[in-house]
């Protein structure tokens, strides 16, 4: 039999095609939004995005998972597990997408967007698309239909691309040389926000016309008594998750009320946002790694030594985590200038985002208890937690500290998330995790960074770009690669023997 640490890893850098696709989509976003669009401008599109995140969670109702769950039971029927989803969801969506169009207006009113309805309608359209299209997705990676999943993300990346590029560069000079032309009754004629939001209405909509032979071949029916029980396990999940987004997004949304610049509130937001797109390349590995590790682990609970492999796979998974870390750190300076000259101000908070993303990776890991056991309703109770953490630090600290409150509240929220999530895992669903390895690895981390740090105030303090540093800093990196090496080369031979 295969290795399956192979498997996992296979199949992450297939899912990875799409996602690394996406996110060098949205690196280049960054330098047109950075230097087209002002710093309150692109704090705008941030906040919306917010929104969409946290409504996404709310219309998708946990299925996605729950669907993962009923589909590996022995005996079930697939197609009527995901036809059933795909009916509810599909329901719930059309009702919220109708409730958009008809109070498009007072919501861009009481929003200070007013004009600006369209916008309110194109996301309650990017929300229909994108939850019906979540559990078509959730099929895929079901049946290690990986290339067809990466290819259609990639043709909806690449739509949205086209239309950020075609209204940002070339339809402004456009409209100068046709006025009034149709096309400005869906945007306006000069840059703003809305262009970014348009662009990506456009592309779900593609991203659902590709699947209508799927939904086709499903052949949708309802089974009331299936749904049921699916609900009765996923919604907890969507309870769960929900405050785990909101937390995700919620320093978005306060801005509004409490940085110190009340005035300048999103300016602040889009200096920080500029920022945490630094950050992504951490989130990236760890979206790669959920969309092949969710089904990996619930297909192999069964296996008795499914849980000692677990423990070596978060191993491998901290490991790498501290090499994204160490790579984004040592050549800050190069990633820096992605970003307008105006966002620049913010990119201290890189160091403290990558390492909130990869605890929250960890906390992916160790989470797998409570979905494996059945125990759904614990994830409730841990992911509050974490958005109270999240909420206390940005209230008590945004006002005084602006966005260095929010890259700090979500490290916060993450290690208590984490903490918890751990110490009822080992009551409930224990996994013999090699703590002390874990725990070398962010030492390892530390040292490299300190010296990095260390030889940067004492050979290069001024600002720049160092070709001599960047040497160096690539041999830390490189030391770096080949200790991990060496302490995990045992740890690869040995879940190759667990298959």
């Amino acid at each position: 039999m295969a290795n399956p640490l192979k498997q996992l890893a296979g199949e992450t850098g297939i899912y990875g095609l799409s996602t690394v696709l996406a996110r060098i989509v949205n690196f280049c976003f960054v330098p047109i939004y950075t230097r087209v669009l002002s710093t309150s401008g692109y704090g705008v599109v941030s906040e919306f995005m917010a929104y969409i995140a946290i409504l996404q969670v709310l219309l998708v109702l946990g299925l996605e998972t729950g669907c993962f769950r009923f589909a590996n039971k022995e005996g079930a029927d697939q197609r009527k597990v995901y036809s059933s989803a795909l009916v509810a969801v599909f329901g719930i969506s059309a009702a919220f997408l109708a409730c958009m169009i008809i109070f498009a207006r007072p919501l861009a009113g009481m929003l200070g967007y007013a004009g600006y309805e369209s916008v309110i309608m194109y996301i309650g359209g990017i929300l229909f698309c994108d939850s019906i299209t979540a559990i078509l997705f959730a099929r895929l990676r079901q049946d290690h239909a990986a290339v067809r999943f990466a290819v259609i993300k990639t043709l909806k990346i690449l739509t949205e691309l086209g239309g950020n590029l075609l209204l940002f560069l070339w339809f402004p000079g456009y409209c100068e040389r046709h006025p009034g032309n149709v096309l400005t009754t869906f945007v306006p004629p000069t840059p703003d926000f809305s262009y970014a939001i348009f662009a990506i209405f456009v592309s779900c909509v593609l991203c659902l016309v590709l699947f209508l032979p799927d939904i086709f071949r499903l052949r949708l029916s309802y089974d009331g008594k299936l749904l049921r029980r699916m609900l009765f396990y996923s919604l907890p999940l969507m309870v769960a998750a929900l405050p785990g987004v909101v937390n995700d997004f919620l320093d978005r949304i306060l801005f509004r009320f409490l940085d110190t610049n009340a005035e300048a509130w999103r300016s602040s937001l889009g200096v920080f946002q500029a920022a945490v797109k630094l950050s992504v390349i951490m989130n990236l590995f760890i979206q790669m790694y959920r969309f092949a590790a969710e089904p990996f682990f619930f297909q192999r609970a069964r296996d008795p030594k499914s849980k000692e492999m677990y423990a070596i796979v978060m191993e491998f998974f901290t490991a790498f985590c501290g090499l994204i870390f160490l790579g984004v750190i040592l050549y800050i300076d190069v990633f820096s200038l992605i970003l307008g000259r105006d966002f620049r101000s913010g990119i201290g908070v890189v160091p403290v985002m990558l390492l909130s993303y990869m605890i929250l990776g960890m906390n992916f890991n160790v989470s797998m208890w409570y979905k494996l056991s059945e125990k759904t309703n614990m994830a409730i109770w841990i992911t509050l937690a974490g958005l109270v953490v999240t909420t206390v630090v940005n209230v008590v600290f945004m006002p005084k500290f602006s966005y260095w409150a929010a890259a700090f509240g979500h490290l916060a929220s993450y290690v208590v998330m984490f903490i918890f999530s751990t110490v009822l895992g080992q009551k409930y669903y224990p996994i013999p995790y090699r703590w002390g390895r874990i725990l070398l690895f962010f030492g390892l981390m530390g040292v490299f960074y300190g010296v990095a740090y260390g030889l940067g105030v004492r050979f290069w303090p001024s600002p720049g770009i160092h070709w001599a540093q960047l040497g160096v800093n690539t041999s830390l990196i490189l030391l770096y690669c080949g200790i991990c090496v060496a302490l995990l080369f045992g740890q690869y031979k040995k879940i190759g023997t667990l298959a």
